[in-house]
């Protein structure tokens, strides 16, 4: 790269960095810090929500199993409960804010600043509460596992591809409780059907395809959603997501791949998004108009639903576990014996 052109990135990682600061200042309260809990090595997963509360009772099950030690939470403006029942939690930290989330950058700029403020040095996974990591070896070995091994091979970031999950039959079937494992209710997934583009700016691979692309974008699947996603990163006060957690600055973070041809340990997020609750929250956020493109993703998803359709399709595949997903070809376990 072009001595020009490092020295940009480097002007717009400062950038970013200083607008996530001033964000987090003006714009979050503390519910609950319990931050002075953090210690040295500590796994920590930072992610930013609204209006999850049936989903929060597994999604911290799943990453304290994981070995998760702390949360750091970012409720924007929930009012179903969320925000108090991660109060009571006491492995979590909360923050709380009614401003715009497309105007901070769709949550980056809060969650950067809480992670340039309390990940430093650690370990920081930043996922949705409807995305579930899976890594190689993850029905064995904790999350500090694959950490010390990343560590022990100076690799500070680690890619995972989003994987949608649907269930089998009209979404209104795929009935969701509180407490229940989203993966059992829907565990069907695209085994194909993606393409992989690489990003000339930040070096990253972008990933679209999948059942979003299939369904809901099948007119223009350029347009579909990034899968891409650098979640989990040995985190340094310097750094900071560009674009959720597809893009990464400094650059080298993104080299998540091989680019001459061998390939590097990565994972999978499972995304359950596709329960009996979307079609009210894909509503919703047609209403609120907070995300990319004025909501471009849900307006597509709302003409969709008009018309109830199944995701599934005759070449869905069920879902059973990570090593199933090596053998297709979406996630690699690399030299990590």
């Amino acid at each position: 790269m072009r001595l020009i052109e490092r020295y940009r990135l480097r002007l717009e990682r400062k950038y970013r960095r200083v607008r996530a600061l001033r964000k987090a200042f003006m714009e979050l309260t503390r519910v609950v810090d319990r931050t002075q809990a953090i210690r040295p090595g500590n796994l920590l997963l930072f992610s930013t929500l609204r209006n999850e509360r049936v989903r929060l009772p597994w999604f911290l099950r799943y990453y304290r199993t994981l070995g998760i030690d702390h949360f750091l939470f970012v409720d924007n403006g929930s009012d179903d409960g969320s925000r108090e029942y991660l109060a009571e939690q006491p492995d979590a930290s909360v923050w709380t804010t009614e401003a715009s989330y497309k105007r901070a950058r769709f949550g980056v700029d809060w969650l950067n600043a809480l992670q340039s403020r309390y990940g430093h040095g650690h370990w920081t996974l930043v996922v949705d509460p409807d995305e579930f990591l899976v890594y190689p070896f993850c029905d064995t070995r904790p999350l500090r596992a694959l950490t010390d091994w990343l560590d022990a091979s100076s690799i500070k970031s680690f890619g995972a591809m989003l994987l949608d999950l649907y269930p089998r039959g009209p979404l209104e079937t795929a009935l969701y409780r509180e407490g229940d494992d989203p993966i059992e209710t829907a565990r069907w997934f695209d085994p194909g059907n993606y393409m992989i583009t690489r990003n000339p700016r930040y070096g990253n691979l972008w990933i679209q395809g999948g059942p979003r692309a299939r369904m809901f974008f099948a007119d223009e699947p350029a347009r579909a959603p990034a899968l891409n996603k650098i979640p989990l990163v040995k985190w340094h006060s310097s750094y900071t997501y560009v674009s959720s957690t597809h893009t990464l600055l400094p650059r080298g973070l993104n080299l998540v791949y091989d680019e001459y041809g061998g390939e590097k340990t990565s994972g999978i997020l499972l995304h359950a998004k596709f329960l009996h609750t979307f079609p009210a929250k894909a509503a919703e956020e047609m209403k609120r108009r907070q995300h990319y493109a004025g909501s471009r993703e849900y307006r597509a998803y709302a003409r969709s639903l008009r018309e109830k359709p199944q995701i599934w399709c005759e070449w869905s595949e069920k879902y059973i576990n990570w090593r199933q997903l090596e053998i297709l070809g979406l996630m690699s376990k690399g030299n990590w014996a």
